[in-house]
This record gives structure tokens, sequence and C-alpha cells, in this order.
């Protein structure tokens, strides 16, 4: 890539972008637009995507400069309306974007993929009829598969095109799904390390967070082992790794 490219420059490049794309569909995106997008949580430009796919408009929120970069810290999220905007406490989404953007603020660069894949995939309606389900008792796997659908039904193609189009060339995800990387890894990302992303429970979400680790296999530990909860730290968890799992980037 030339070095004097900036991001406003990512908009002409794609003008006319057609490739075979990522994944199954074949997601192939376009970036289409480019802004400052300054914000409580620090200053960032905002860039939208046009995807080939579902026609849903993602971004990436970035913040410093990610162009060409290695092992840039990285935030996948899904949109969570009930979450993110209403600031429900049946999930952990709006503290986790939250903790993702003020994390990133600080670094000399990161990004914040915004994914338009609400309730896990399945779409705002049938969130709300998988929390009915859970209502009467089912957790958050069982009261998808009710419903017909996978425990998670989201798909990581276009978040790794998004990543390739801004030219990142490996990153520090900042997850506790290893399905993300697994993922992402799939789709010919490099992922260089992860940065555990912890999030207290409240009376609320207790039950979905410990369903997450004991039926999704997210690395969030129940067991008691001592948390530092500053996500500013360096160091953010000890002992979190389950089954041999290599050990996690520090950042």
């Amino acid at each position: 890539m030339d070095a004097s490219l900036t991001l406003d420059d990512l908009v002409s490049r794609d003008r006319d972008h057609e490739c075979d794309g990522f994944g199954k569909d074949r997601v192939c995106v376009r970036i289409t637009g480019v802004a400052d997008l300054p914000s409580r949580f620090g200053a960032f430009r905002i860039v939208a995507f046009w995807n080939n796919r579902d026609l849903k408009d993602h971004v990436a929120i970035v913040h410093g400069d990610i162009l060409n970069a290695a092992e840039v810290p990285s935030r996948l999220h899904s949109e969570c309306l009930t979450g993110d905007v209403l600031g429900s406490l049946r999930c952990d989404c709006r503290d986790q974007l939250e903790v993702a953007l003020r994390r990133i603020a600080t670094e000399p660069r990161g990004v914040v993929l915004y994914l338009r894949q609400e309730g896990r995939g399945i779409g705002l309606i049938n969130k709300i009829r998988a929390y009915a389900l859970q209502d009467q008792g089912l957790d958050t796997v069982e009261a998808n598969l009710a419903l017909g659908f996978k425990d998670d039904e989201r798909d990581y193609a276009v978040a790794a095109h998004m990543i390739h189009s801004l030219t990142i060339r490996s990153v520090c995800l900042m997850t506790n799904n290893p399905s993300k990387i697994a993922e992402l890894t799939r789709h010919g990302i490099s992922v260089a390390g992860r940065i555990p992303h912890v999030i207290p429970p409240n009376p609320h979400n207790r039950f979905y967070l410990e369903t997450k680790a004991s039926r999704s296999g997210h690395y969030i530990d129940f067991t008691g082992k001592p948390h530092i909860p500053e996500q500013s730290d360096a160091v953010l968890i000890d002992g979190m790794e389950q089954g041999g799992t290599a050990p996690d980037a520090a950042l």
C-alpha cells in the first residue's frame, strides 16, 4: 500500500472495488465514507462500509493511524439496540462497547468494528422472542435453538473484509469469545493476540454470562480467581487461559 494514503483516500480507492469476496457468501465490501467522530470516549474517525451480501451499513470506529499497521487493538462489536441504546441490564453489550472505546482511545491506535448483527445474528424481533423464552426459564442457547436458529448465527466474513480493506496487517482482538478469533483466522486475518475484555456481571445478566462461559466456551471466569477490573492496566486477568490455550497478548 502507498504509505501516503489516508483513510479519506480509501473512499476513492474503493469506488469501483469488486473482488471474489470473503466466506461462503463471497462478501465484498467497499469503504463509502469517512468522517470525524468526536465522542465522550475520545476522538475517533468513523468509516462507513457498503457490502454486497445484506446491504446493511457496517462501520469502523478508528483511533490513530491503523493503515498498514500490525497488532492493532480491535473489537468486533455486534449491534444491540436494547443494550447499546436502551441500557438493558440483560446483557453486557453496552458495557463492552464503552469499555472498548475508552480503552482504544488510550492506545496509539485501534479500531471498533460495529457490525449489524443484532441478537447474535437472528435480528431484533427474534431476539425479543428469545427474551420471552428466557423469561420462562430457558437460557440463551436454548431459546435460540427453540426458535429454530443455531446458538450463534453471526458471520464474520464482513468483519474480515473490513479489516482487509483498512489494510490492517494483524489485530490483537479485544474479546472473551474464542470463536471470533477462529472465524477471523479462517478468513485469512492474522490474529496476533487476545486482549481479555472483562465486564463485571450484574444480577440481571449473571446467568446470561454464565451461559456464555458454560455453553458457548467464552473465557469468562466465575470460579473466584482474582480479577483486575481496570481495563487500562497492562495485565487484566490472572490465569484466564483454559484447556491449554496459548497466553493472551498483554497490551
